[in-house]
């Protein structure tokens, strides 16, 4: 498996996106997705990274700059195939590295806060995230979950 810097221009990844927010939408009433669609990860603030075993996509995430010293973990998923095998955690240390590389001091996240995402939020407490309050523009709402961490 290789992590690589993605352009979002390739189909499979367009593909790999779609069925991310579809699930999201499956699980989070609308107005609670924070989800990122292709055109709303193509921002020059947001960094993505496709993980490949092979020529397939079984894994993404993303970070967004907020400010010179904050940045937003975004757009954190893994084929349904491969979950519990490790591409969560590969991704994650990638980006906590990726993050102090770029200069930043703290990243935090939204993540969902039902028991659909427990898994997520354990992964993220494995590696030092801390439960907050609301970051950005992020708003208080019983379906999110907010976590941080300093780098």
């Amino acid at each position: 498996m290789q992590i690589v810097v993605d352009d979002l221009s390739g189909p499979q990844i367009a593909e790999f996106l779609d069925e991310h927010v579809q699930e999201m939408r499956s699980t989070t009433p609308l107005e609670s997705k924070h989800a990122l669609d292709l055109d709303g990860l193509r921002k020059p603030e947001i960094t993505f990274w496709s993980v490949m075993d092979d020529d397939t996509v079984v894994g993404c995430g993303a970070i967004k700059r907020l400010d010179a010293d904050h940045a937003e973990v975004k757009a954190m998923r893994t084929t349904a195939k491969r979950k519990q095998s490790g591409i969560a955690s590969l991704l994650l240390d990638h980006i906590i590295t990726e993050a102090k590389r770029m200069g930043f001091t703290r990243l935090s996240l939204e993540t969902g806060a039902t028991e659909f995402f427990l898994p997520a939020r354990k992964l993220y407490e494995k590696f030092g995230f801390d439960y907050c309050e609301p970051f950005a523009d992020y708003r208080p709402d019983p379906y999110s979950a907010f976590m941080t961490r300093a780098l």
